[in-house]
């Protein structure tokens, strides 16, 4: 490696795994016609009302192409779903992918507000709904709108009438599969376009470097509208491996749903992480047998960590980074899960990672800018939103090459680990000292007795702000935080909270934290 930060894992070397090349079937549902072929009778899924093999996953995957060809559904056609995640909806997955329409899943919790932009913007063929929320969707939108519960029935009927006509359509590896609709920066939420292509070699790719195996149970707690819950999926079925699909309700009983479902893999972001943790340390019981976490959506605290492995002995936790826009960037490989405590490590197989200046070109070893991947895995851009794409998504003129700008700042070491320093927003400078939140809140949650924190950063309205997760008083917290990190970096304010809102996905709410800051001054 030369002296300026860019990393090749095209090699596959630095995982020690082949590189999945472009193959005639990258398509989301071979990876599903893979599995049914190896391992029909192997458990594929399970809910809180039942299991299905890949065998009768296939089956009624195949019942609702033909239903939705019934519906006049082809390629290239939006289906939109808000339904919560369950058996049904892998199978209406494996089969919009099947007849060429593009699955579009929206958090069953989205609100009318934002469901009115979305439909705006997907221009759907169909939408399916929960049970009961057919009449606010029907004021949001003038397409025709079902609910799952009838439409369910008719996906059985047809699948118990067995040998029927094939309404499988040829569909290209670069047809859109999927709209991921994220929230950021804009006002609205906006889609990522995610082709068949892409989708399936970060899927192969991240299961060669998690070896996710036959044996193993994945206890999945997050919503197929959410990529992570979505690949999750696929990952099982490239690894013939067994998903469960848990919900709110499982936190209840979190460790003892683990357990019993024989979970050996728990993908995990902090919030989750650390209930698991707190759980982990009441109870007098045997650890469950996992193997394996996995995290992301922001760093997992050490403190974090140190439980988890106390814990469960023996178990890997796996840093990892990414966004939507390519699914995932690096992973720490598995058996290094201890090294490098400070790394999101090496890029996915078969792909690049650069770090480049304010200039554009890439920076020296260990001094920080923006992440920039490369590689088969980088989607082609925002549905109808040529602007923000254009920002997002660059064309490298003098290789041609497709480059996300992921706007996230981090730097790579020599051996090509990346480590990750925050968003563009995370890192400023006050009294003339360039800083990022991650630091401080790192510093924070190194403090006994602090179960989580969020900083904001100095703007007009506030100074640098710290809220806390504690049972301690907030001068005790500052005292303590300044004891580890220089004066500037000390928050001004500190707020603690008994409980930390979060976003949809288990993220730390920093709005509603700024919210709660407006007006005050203690």
């Amino acid at each position: 490696m030369d002296s300026t930060s860019s990393w090749d894992g095209t090699s596959g070397a630095a995982h020690g795994v082949p590189v999945p090349g472009h193959r005639h079937d990258s398509l989301v549902h071979t990876l599903l016609d893979e599995a049914v072929s190896s391992s029909p009778a192997s458990a594929a899924v399970s809910d809180a009302e039942g299991q299905w093999s890949y065998a009768r996953l296939d089956e009624y995957s195949r019942a609702v192409t033909d239903w939705l060809a019934a519906q006049g559904l082809g390629p290239g056609d939006r289906l939109v779903v808000q339904l919560p995640t369950n058996r049904e909806l892998v199978a209406m997955f494996y089969g919009a992918s099947r007849r060429g329409v593009v699955f579009v899943p929206l958090n069953p919790h989205m609100k009318e507000y934002h469901l009115r932009s979305v439909l705006a913007n997907a221009e759907p063929a169909l939408v399916l709904c929960a049970e009961g929320q057919l009449a606010t969707f029907n004021t949001v939108t003038a397409t025709p709108v079902h609910e799952f519960g009838g439409v369910w029935s008719e996906v059985e009927k047809i699948a118990d009438r067995g040998s029927r006509p094939d309404t499988a359509v040829d569909v290209a590896p670069d047809q859109p599969a999927v709209l991921v609709y994220t929230s950021g920066s804009t006002a609205a939420p906006k889609a990522v376009i995610c082709p068949h292509a892409q989708i399936t070699f970060a899927t192969r790719s991240m299961v060669q470097v998690l070896g996710y195996r036959p044996d193993d149970v994945v206890f999945c707690r997050f919503p197929m509208s959410w990529d992570y819950g979505l690949y999750k999926v696929l990952m099982c079925a490239v690894g013939r491996s067994a998903i469960v699909l848990a919900d709110a309700e499982s936190d209840l009983r979190l460790l003892t749903a683990i357990r019993e479902c024989g979970a050996t893999v728990v993908p995990i972001v902090p919030s989750l992480a650390a209930m698991i943790a707190t759980l982990a340390r009441r109870t007098e019981r045997p650890a469950p047998l996992v193997r394996m976490f996995t995290n992301t959506g922001a760093a997992l605290p050490q403190p974090v960590i140190e439980t988890l492995r106390d814990a469960f002995p023996g178990v890997r936790v796996v840093r990892q980074f990414g966004q939507t826009e390519c699914k995932r960037v690096s992973i720490m490989p598995p058996d290094q899960d201890d090294e490098r405590p400070d790394s999101v490590g090496l890029p996915l197989p078969g792909t690049r990672v650069l770090v480049l200046g304010e200039d554009g070109e890439s920076v020296p070893v260990g001094e920080t800018g923006e992440i920039v991947a490369v590689g088969p895995h980088v989607m082609p851009g925002y549905w109808r939103n040529p602007e923000v794409s254009a920002r997002t998504f660059r064309r490298h003129a003098p290789t041609g090459e497709l480059r996300l700008h992921t706007g996230d700042f981090g730097s790579l070491d020599e051996d090509g680990y990346l480590y990750f320093q925050g968003r563009r927003d995370d890192m400023f400078k006050r009294k003339g000292i360039r800083m990022s939140t991650l630091e401080i809140e790192a510093a924070a949650m190194d403090i006994p007795g602090v179960r989580a924190a969020a900083v904001l950063p100095p703007s007009e309205r506030h100074d640098l702000a710290l809220f806390v997760e504690s049972d301690l008083a907030p001068h005790a917290v500052l005292r303590e935080l300044a004891g580890r990190l220089e004066q500037q970096k000390v928050p001004a304010v500190c707020r603690v909270l008994s409980d930390f809102p979060l976003t949809l996905h288990g993220k730390n709410e920093k709005k509603q934290l700024a919210q709660l800051l407006d007006g005050s001054d203690q």
